[in-house]
C-alpha cells in the first residue's frame, strides 16, 4: 500500500518548525557522507515552455530509503494561479524498492525550500537581524514570510515585486523598487523568475544575509557578479552551485572570484560543526539555494509520518 498525499494534507502534516529541523539534520547527513544524490538531471523540450527536473535521493542505515522527486516547472503558472512548480515526491522503501507513498512536488518544495532559508538564516544572519527584505511576491515570497520570523525577530518587512498588486496580496510593507526593500535591511531574500540581476551588491547593507532562491538555472541569474565576489559564500551543494548558478559560473568566467575556494562552505557543514559560518558582523553572507533531492526525501519522509499519526491522505494498492 502507498500513502498518497495531496497539497492540503502536506501543508497539515509539515509544519514549517518541524521542516526547519528535518532540513537541518538531512543536511548534516550530507556533510558527513551518510546520504546519497546524483546532480539533478534536466529536460527542456523545444516545443515546450516548460521543463521537467527529475531529483533522486537515497539514505542508508537502519531506516533505508529512496525518494525520486519529478518535478515540471513552467514560469507562466502564476498567471494561471498556478505555483510553477507541479510534480510528485515519491518515497521506495530502501529494501524492496516498493513504492510507499506519493506526495504533491508543489507543497514539498515550497515548504522545504522555505525552511532551508530559514535554517541559512538561523546560521549565518546576525543576532540583531530586525529588517527582512524579500523580491518576488509569489509562493516562496509567502512561504519565507512564514519562515524566516522562526529563527529572528523581525520588526520591519519590505516587500517588491514589479507587480505592485501580488506584493500588496503579503499584507507587510511594499516598497517602490528593489533597491527601496533592501535598503537597510538586515535579512534580503531574493524569490524570484528573473534571468538577470535584481540584486546589487551597491544596495546591500554591511553584516547583511542573502538567501539567494531563485533563478535556478545556469542562464538565469538574480544577483550581479560583484555581490558573488563580495560576500561569504555558502551553498547547499558544491556540486549544484558549480553546475547551475548561473552567478556563480559568471563570476568565475569574469575572474572576480577563484571557483570553489571562494566557497567557505555547504550549510550542512555549518550545521553540522564542521565548517565555520559568519565570522564577522560586518561581512555580508551569501546562501545559494539550488534545492537538493535529499531535501525532498526528507520533507516528504517527515509528512508521511506525521500524515499517518493524523489519519490524513489514503492508502492506494498500486
Amino acid at each position: 500500500m502507498a500513502l498518497i498525499l495531496g497539497h492540503a494534507d502536506i501543508a497539515r502534516a509539515l509544519p514549517m518548525e518541524e521542516c526547519i529541523e528535518a532540513m537541518a539534520a538531512v543536511l548534516g547527513a550530507q556533510a558527513r557522507g551518510e546520504v546519497h544524490q546524483p546532480l539533478r538531471s534536466v529536460s527542456v523540450p523545444p516545443a515546450s515552455e516548460g521543463l521537467m527536473g527529475l531529483m533522486p535521493a537515497h539514505r542508508g542505515g537502519a531506516r533505508p530509503l529512496f525518494s525520486l522527486k519529478a518535478v515540471c516547472i513552467f514560469p507562466g503558472n502564476s498567471a494561471r494561479g498556478l505555483d510553477a512548480h507541479q510534480g510528485t515526491v515519491t518515497l521506495f522503501d530502501g529494501e524492496t524498492g516498493a513504492p510507499s507513498a506519493i506526495l504533491d512536488a508543489s507543497a514539498i518544495t515550497e515548504i522545504r525550500t522555505a525552511a532551508v532559508s530559514a535554517l541559512a538564516t538561523r546560521l549565518l544572519a546576525r543576532e540583531d537581524a530586525r529588517t527582512l527584505a524579500i523580491l518576488g511576491a509569489g509562493v516562496q515570497a509567502a512561504a519565507h514570510l512564514r519562515a524566516l520570523p522562526l529563527v529572528r525577530d523581525f520588526d520591519r518587512v519590505r516587500v517588491y515585486s514589479p507587480t505592485c498588486a501580488h506584493a500588496e496580496r503579503l499584507g507587510v510593507e511594499v516598497a517602490p523598487s528593489a533597491r527601496d526593500a533592501v535598503r537597510d535591511a538586515d535579512v534580503v531574500v531574493t524569490a524570484t523568475n528573473a534571468r538577470e540581476p535584481v540584486l546589487e551588491r551597491a544596495w546591500l547593507a554591511e553584516g547583511a544575509h542573502v538567501n539567494a532562491v531563485g533563478a535556478s538555472a545556469p542562464t538565469s541569474r538574480e544577483l550581479d557578479t560583484a555581490t558573488v565576489a563580495a560576500a561569504a559564500l555558502f551553498c547547499d551543494s558544491r556540486e549544484s552551485l558549480e553546475h547551475e548558478a548561473g552567478e556563480y559560473r559568471l563570476a568565475v568566467e569574469e575572474g572576480l572570484i577563484d571557483g570553489a575556494s571562494h566557497v567557505r562552505a555547504e550549510l550542512g557543514e555549518v550545521a553540522a560543526g564542521l565548517r565555520p559560518g559568519r565570522t564577522s558582523p560586518r561581512e555580508i553572507t551569501l546562501f545559494r539555494s539550488l534545492g537538493l533531492a535529499i531535501e525532498d526525501m526528507a520533507a516528504a519522509e517527515h509528512a508521511v509520518d506525521n500524515a499517518r499519526a493524523l489519519g490524513l491522505g489514503t492508502e492506494v494498492e498500486l
